[in-house]
């Protein structure tokens, strides 16, 4: 691959993971430059020619998540007055994607909008990972690739674990289907833990388990970790229903408030989790293992860059 007509630039929310991309690309970041005035407004500037080039915005959603969202409009609209020939905005972390239901009355169905506003910008492509729910995909009008990281972590697993007695769990039932490709793939038995809510209490609790982990490790998948709290909880049912130990694997580390501290002084053993977010040192306590996602997204940009298959990725 030449990278003679492929562009990649960064926008400030995870400029690590750009790099690496880069670097398995065998290309250079394109120059850009972000200026922040005092008014709080933000200005762009690509820095070398685009004309006619295919051209890829790396940007995940992490804080602040409506500054990087109006920086990514900005870039791809620059791009688009810069004659680019095709613009793929890549958000390894997808903003709003839990917002992908009206669940109440008069409220946005802001995954939606995410897709409306990055189109409107002028991308011509998106790819993304792991969506929270695969019906966001389908808010796109151009088209949206979605990678998994099931591939990653369940070979990292396999190369780094004797599974031979470990169970997987489902923090609930609505996650036991992404759970069930990681069973699948490591051939293993699964485990769900059942929550409910008592009156008008928003809170759910773990009331039951469908499944057995008496005397095995319980592996807990999920998508995402936010403040750690269902994860810690979660855990905690889990050793009381008679597990070894307890592990976690997630794709994106959200990781907000007080989350590191909590898994720190939690029973958790150890937490997989992804770089589709920045992690910056003081979270990177020794609990928490670190998935490089770069090899996969360069992989799927030469894809789109070529036009072959990107299906093939998900082996």
């Amino acid at each position: 691959m030449t990278g003679n007509n492929i562009k990649v630039i960064s926008g400030s929310a995870h400029p690590d993971l750009a790099r690496d991309i880069c670097k398995h690309l065998g290309i250079e970041l394109c120059r850009s430059s972000l200026l922040r005035f005092s008014n709080e407004n933000m200005l762009v500037q690509i820095e070398e020619n685009v004309r006619e080039a295919d051209v890829f915005v790396i940007q995940p959603s992490c804080p602040p998540v409506s500054d990087g969202i109006v920086e990514l409009l900005i870039t791809i609209d620059a791009l688009k007055h810069a004659s680019a020939g095709r613009i793929t905005a890549v958000l390894p972390y997808f903003p709003y994607a839990r917002s992908d239901k009206k669940d109440r009355p008069r409220i946005s169905i802001t995954a939606r909008l995410m897709a409306d506003l990055l189109e409107t910008a002028g991308a011509n492509r998106v790819l993304t990972m792991d969506l929270h729910s695969p019906q966001v995909q389908g808010f796109f009008r151009i088209p949206a690739d979605q990678l998994l990281a099931t591939p990653i972590i369940c070979d990292y697993l396999r190369e780094n674990r004797d599974l031979s007695r470990y169970v997987l769990v489902a923090g609930d039932v609505g996650e036991s289907k992404d759970v069930g490709a990681y069973a699948n793939r490591l051939n293993l038995p699964m485990a769900i833990v059942d929550k409910r809510r008592d009156g008008d209490d928003e809170k759910a609790r773990a009331t039951n388990l469908i499944g057995d982990v008496e005397g095995k490790v319980a592996l807990i998948i999920d998508d995402e970790i936010a403040t750690g709290g269902t994860m810690i909880e979660a855990t905690r049912f889990v050793l009381d229903s008679g597990a070894t130990a307890v592990e976690a694997a997630c794709v994106h580390p959200v990781l907000s408030g007080k989350a590191v501290d909590r898994i720190d002084s939690s029973p958790l053993r150890s937490l997989v989790v992804t770089d589709t977010l920045p992690l910056p040192p003081e979270k990177r306590i020794d609990k928490i293992e670190v998935l490089s996602v770069a090899p996969l997204f360069a992989e799927a940009i030469k894809a789109i860059h070529d036009g072959s298959s990107i299906s093939r990725l998900f082996r």
